[in-house]
């Protein structure tokens, strides 16, 4: 009995130790590499569609989000990315069918369709960037999910900050801290062990 409380205790130290890293890590990941209050363009990383193809609670705070900076002049254009990852719903379809539903001019919309992940959203953003010659873009996600998209955006060369989107109205606390500690463990191991070899990150921080 005594060596099964040794046992759990020394499970609960490691436990509380690996807590505490995470959250350290998560917290202290960079935002901005730029004191630019103001962008070439703005981009909207992805986040699956409802299986009828509405926009989800988090794809639409999201694109809301992009929408209110777009108003507001932080940029002129706005990039709204991802592709068919989950469901048979193109992601940044969704999102710009609720930007042009809120006044946002299509004409100052570009739909990046090919992304499958994150790192895939900033890759094929960047490069529809260079394409337009834009050097600078405020890249908007969920909140708990900003920390790692600064991860990968360390790895590019843009000049670039992070701005959180509202959480969904309907998103209990529970909600809210489960995708923080999810995030938070990712980013952890992601600051451990380094991104695996991909095509679409460099490889250089």
């Amino acid at each position: 009995m005594q060596s099964l409380r040794k046992v759990l205790a020394i499970v609960l130290v490691v436990a509380l130790v690996v807590i505490i890293a995470a959250a350290f890590v998560y917290r202290n990941i960079p935002n901005h590499n730029t004191k630019l209050t103001h962008f070439d363009t703005l981009i909207v990383l992805g986040n699956p569609a409802e299986a009828d193809g509405t926009p989800s609670p988090e794809q639409r705070e999201r694109t809301l989000e992009g929408v209110r900076e777009y108003k507001a002049g932080v940029a002129p254009h706005l990039i709204f990315t991802g592709g068919a990852a989950h469901n048979r719903f193109v992601e940044a379809d969704v999102m710009k069918a609720l930007a042009v539903a809120q006044g946002v001019p299509a004409s100052d919309i570009t739909v990046e369709d090919r992304a499958q992940n994150t790192i895939q959203n900033i890759y094929y953003s960047e490069h529809i960037m260079e394409a337009h010659h834009w050097k600078s873009a405020e890249v908007i996600s969920s909140p708990s999910h900003l920390p790692r998209a600064g991860l990968i955006l360390a790895h590019n060369s843009f000049a670039w900050r992070t701005s959180a989107a509202p959480w969904p109205a309907e998103y209990s606390t529970l909600q809210k801290m489960l995708r923080f500690a999810v995030e938070a463990e990712y980013c952890l191991r992601l600051r451990i062990f380094g991104f695996p070899s991909s095509r679409f990150l460099p490889q250089q921080a």
